[in-house]
């Protein structure tokens, strides 16, 4: 019997690192989600507040860290980002954030197929076919990377 099955506490190993190859094609899927976002017109910031809301729906401490920063860098303010996980009660986000945001939650919880027909509507009232397809694929590769780093349990430094 492995060690792993032993019921012992088994250190992880960070899958990036062991799997360079498809980590390397899972951030070159994530460079051309951002390039196709910004080509359908879609801001930086918008990209990091989705980042940022799969990722507190997933718990994923080491993406809200970076993206936090990768947010605050892009131009968006400690406000909005304080309230973000309670979006839907705040009028702090414009129509095309909120259905950009309602869009990624839909993907992130494919299941709830109310939501994600709410999600449809609201975005095609707001998003063009684009910024639709874009904010999907934001949400898909934001998605992944918070497994990976769940899954390896990469940690989250002290800033300095």
């Amino acid at each position: 019997m492995s060690s792993h099955a032993t019921g012992t506490a088994t250190q992880r190993i960070f899958i990036d690192k062991q799997s360079p190859k498809a980590y390397h094609a899972l951030v070159q899927t994530s460079e051309a989600a951002r390039a196709t976002a910004a080509d359908a017109g879609l801001d930086r910031t918008v990209v990091e507040l989705i980042n940022l809301r799969v990722s507190q729906i997933n718990g994923c401490a080491y993406c809200l860290n970076v993206h936090t920063r990768a947010a605050l860098r892009a131009g968006e303010t400690a406000q909005r980002l304080g309230v973000l996980a309670a979006w839907r009660d705040t009028e702090l986000f414009t129509p095309a954030e909120r259905a950009a945001l309602a869009l990624a939650e839909a993907t992130t919880e494919p299941t709830d197929a109310a939501a994600q027909e709410i999600a449809w509507a609201g975005a095609r009232d707001v998003l063009t076919d684009d910024q639709i397809s874009a904010v999907i694929w934001v949400a898909i590769t934001i998605n992944a990377f918070n497994r990976v780093s769940i899954m390896s349990k990469h940690p989250v430094r002290t800033e300095r």
